[in-house]
């Protein structure tokens, strides 16, 4: 492709040297570039490409987009200087693929819980009503049933262009996709158009990266900030924060709400352990989903299908089909014991989990929960977990969740400063994850329910730098089935 077709209506860059070359290929990894392509050099948090100017050079590439300069200037060689590398980075990226987001209905969910789920039921939802639709979700992506695995909840730009190009080039119509809070404030997602922008909800989460709740807040915001006139949002108005993430949007707002009143509603008929029933405009819909937060992620579904012009009677009838995405609210029943695999693994997300749990259950039934914090990763959060796992729980095992390069005795005695006092007689700590199943098991009776939070769809362990593969929900099936 022509640079000048690269670097159409982007804003804030120079471009030094000639414009009149053909890029092959664009790429933030010297490792990677060949003689012909166009090498972004991006300051990470690890490694700043700045310093590999010179190595690419020396492969062959004539085209370097940078922040800074070099001071010793190389013939033949174009620069383009820009603010930000990420933000012209993920612009290019969609010029390199013409723009496909404009070709498609584009769907984005951010929030600090319900992302997945949303967006995943949301693709079964219009699936289900003969659109053709596409799914970039945490757990995988989906194009014309066929599923990619994916390490980031948002791909990277590159990634990211070349799939939507691939659901244009299939006649995708609609794509729901995940917006993590990573992928705002690294850029990811700068020039792609949204059709729709959905806020779930935010809570404490993600704060060894943002430092602070209020720059975790201000970067979901840009989100909406960044949606143009031609956009809308669809924003769940029970969140507090809900009324700041939309001040600054230039989108259309629709606003969904359990608790008043809103262009989109949902009441709750029965929750239990075989589905939510529920109500809207005097509609009863029995569901297979479970819990109050799954009523949220329900009228989220709805609501997305009502702006997009949906059949209302088949919107109903399709959401007693919908089904949770692999790892969220999983249960099990082997030998009369209820398990229960749920990625929570931030404090709202396990507090929503425990209360479902402990609204549906009978009284007389135990909850023992096996839950850890990662390595690396927020440590605010470890206190608040260990605090809301031992006071909602009979009894709690604390474990290790991907310890990463941290002792995860070290990330244990973090949940246990956590734990009151009057709950700390309830407190198990065995390091070893499937230990620490096997003893909940031993300790489960029938009817109790046994909750492994953290992990969810994940089927590995990261321990130092190394992946190791276990599955909770391997696990526990084998070993309730020897439990009793």
């Amino acid at each position: 492709m022509e640079l000048k077709k690269l670097v159409q209506n982007i804003r804030d860059i120079e471009i030094i040297g000639t414009s009149d070359l053909n890029i092959k290929k664009i790429s933030n990894n010297s490792n990677e570039v060949k003689p012909g392509d166009l090498f972004i050099a991006i300051k990470g948090e690890k490694f700043d490409g700045h310093n590999y100017i010179k190595n690419v050079i020396k492969k062959g590439v004539q085209c370097i987009v940078c922040e800074v300069i070099p001071e010793t200037k190389t013939k033949n060689i174009t620069f383009i200087k820009t603010k930000s590398s990420k933000d012209t980075y993920s612009r290019i990226c969609c010029n390199f693929f013409d723009n496909p987001s404009s070709k498609l209905n584009l769907v984005g969910t951010t929030g600090t819980n319900g992302k997945t789920t949303c967006s995943t039921l949301l693709y079964q939802m219009f699936s289900l009503n003969n659109i053709k639709s596409a799914l970039i979700s945490t757990n995988e992506i989906i194009i014309n049933s066929k599923s990619y695995k994916t390490n980031l909840t948002t791909p990277d730009s590159y990634d990211l262009n070349y799939f939507l190009n691939e659901m244009v080039k299939t006649q995708v119509k609609f794509c729901f996709m995940e917006v993590s809070s990573h992928s705002i404030d690294q850029r990811r997602i700068s020039g792609l158009k949204f059709s729709l922008g959905v806020f779930t909800n935010i809570s404490h989460d993600h704060l060894n990266y943002h430092k602070t709740f209020k720059n975790y807040l201000n970067v979901k915001k840009e989100f909406f900030d960044c949606l143009g006139k031609e956009s809308r949002s669809l924003i769940n108005i029970d969140d507090k924060n809900s009324n700041y993430i939309i001040q600054n949007t230039k989108s259309k707002v629709y606003k969904m709400s359990l608790k008043t009143d809103a262009d989109y509603k949902l009441k709750i008929l029965e929750n239990s352990f075989n589905g939510l029933v529920i109500k809207i405009d005097d509609k009863e819909i029995n569901t297979q989903l479970i819990g109050r937060f799954n009523a949220y992620n329900l009228l989220t579904v709805f609501s997305t299908a009502k702006i997009f012009n949906l059949d209302f009677d088949e919107i109903l009838i399709k959401m007693s089909m919908l089904k949770n995405p692999n790892g969220r609210f999983d249960v099990i029943i082997e030998n009369g014991i209820i398990g229960i695999i749920d990625y929570a693994h931030s404090p709202d997300a396990l507090l929503n989990v425990l209360e479902t749990i402990i609204e549906i259950k009978h009284k007389e039934n135990s909850i023992i929960t096996v839950v850890g914090c990662g390595g690396g990763r927020d440590k605010e959060k470890r206190l608040k977990m260990g605090r809301i796992a031992s006071k909602y729980s009979n009894t709690v095992i604390f474990t290790s969740d991907n310890p990463r390069d941290e002792e995860p005795e070290s990330i244990i005695d973090d949940m246990i400063c956590g734990v009151d006092i009057e709950d700390q007689s309830k407190v198990i700590n065995i390091v070893d994850r499937k230990e620490a199943i096997i003893k909940a098991s031993k300790i489960a009776k029938q009817d109790d329910i046994l909750l492994l939070a953290g992990k969810g769809h994940e089927d590995y362990q990261i321990i130092k730098s190394k992946k190791i593969k276990f599955n909770d929900k391997e696990v526990l099936t084998k070993t309730l089935k020897i439990a009793v």
